[in-house]
């Protein structure tokens, strides 16, 4: 806590910030993520591609078991996803949506999540991404009016972008 944390990798150059709060700890009441970072990594999600470049800000041990593309591929790969397929919208996309902050998490959601988990707060930034948290729980409800209970081959995609907001969609 209180350690300032300095970023320069690809998408953001000489950008800092400070940690408030314990790593996992002080959630806002409303965000009860059952997937941590670090298992999200290692489960697979994104293809594989997302934050490969910003190791450095985020515990060694995040990424011991990660599954990330080849070096050189740039472009998802839906077999290293747990579902194995993709369920991902492009960054150019998520910008049209106006769904990034540019300035503090140019990568989206999980870059917020990661950030968060490590302690940082940014209150009203906070408290944007746990209201788009709290609206993806709408699939979990789909999975469970048209699949059959422990059925994980149901509905990959909608399965596959929970697991992508750190809802363990495995246990549906």
């Amino acid at each position: 806590m209180g350690k300032t944390v300095k970023v320069s990798d690809k998408m953001q150059k000489n950008y800092t910030y400070e940690l408030s709060e314990p790593i996992g700890k002080n959630f806002d009441k409303d965000f009860k993520p059952d997937l941590t970072p670090k298992e999200m990594l290692s489960l697979g999600v994104f293809g594989g591609v997302y934050m490969r470049d910003c190791q450095k800000e985020f515990p060694k041990d995040w990424f011991k078991k990660a599954k990330f593309a080849p070096k050189g591929v740039y472009r998802p790969q839906a077999s290293i996803n747990y579902f194995g397929v993709n369920a991902s919208q492009s960054l150019a996309e998520w910008e049209k949506k106006g769904w990034i902050n540019e300035k503090n998490d140019p990568r989206g959601w999980f870059q917020w999540y990661c950030r968060y988990y490590m302690g940082r707060r940014l209150p009203k930034e906070d408290q944007r991404q746990v209201k788009r948290w709290n609206a993806i729980r709408r699939h979990i409800g789909q999975i469970a009016a048209n699949c059959r209970p422990g059925d994980i081959n149901c509905r990959p995609r909608q399965r596959q972008a929970l697991l992508h907001w750190a809802y363990d969609s495995r246990k549906f």
